[in-house]
């Protein structure tokens, strides 16, 4: 069975939409433009990229990294990883052909088929909606927070408000940054 890693920036209150600057919400950006930049806090999500073997978005988040990442160097380790979409409406069509084997999955239970074949680590990159199904699906083994020392109020949040069970995490790795930032790594407790 795979690993399934939901890795996140997050604002102390829950919100990761737009973190890098995607139009369409009054606080984008807030990633780099409020918390003083320290690489060390980042190393986290240079790991991730030699950990994992195949990618996992939503729909938006896919229509927003794969114009911009396979051209940066910072994201190289991406472009020859299996990606996978999931999307009920996007068709092979729509994909980019310049960054690698994509293939879109139509369901949760495709997710479940993905997650039980051989293989190495899956990282879900943004994807808000995915992550919130998938953690209620029980899909997510782990979670890669980078929490940022902000309040940002409206938004879209990583956690679903679906009334459920107790889900228990346990605390794998942290650190706390001289910016703010903490380092949070997550198991999902079965």
């Amino acid at each position: 069975m795979r690993t399934l890693i939901s890795t996140a920036f997050i604002s102390l209150d829950g919100v990761v939409e737009a973190p890098g600057g995607e139009p369409g919400y009054r606080n984008a950006g807030w990633t780099f433009k409020d918390v003083e930049f320290l690489p060390e806090a980042f190393d986290l999500k240079g790991r991730e990229q030699k950990e994992a073997t195949a990618m996992l978005m939503g729909r938006v988040s896919y229509e927003a990294f794969s114009p911009v990442w396979p051209d940066m160097a910072d994201f190289a380790d991406y472009a020859a990883m299996p990606k996978y979409v999931v999307s009920t409406t996007l068709t092979e069509g729509d994909l980019v052909e310049n960054w690698g084997e994509t293939t879109i999955l139509r369901s949760l239970d495709e997710v479940a088929a993905l997650k039980a074949a051989e293989g190495g680590p899956i990282i879900v990159h943004g994807s808000a909606s995915l992550n919130r199904a998938l953690s209620d699906a029980g899909l997510i083994d782990r979670y890669h927070l980078l929490v940022f020392p902000l309040l940002l109020g409206a938004g879209k949040r990583l956690f679903s408000s679906t009334d459920k069970d107790t889900q228990k995490l346990r605390l794998v790795e942290h650190e706390a940054y001289a910016n703010g930032l903490q380092k949070q790594v997550f198991d999902v407790v079965r």
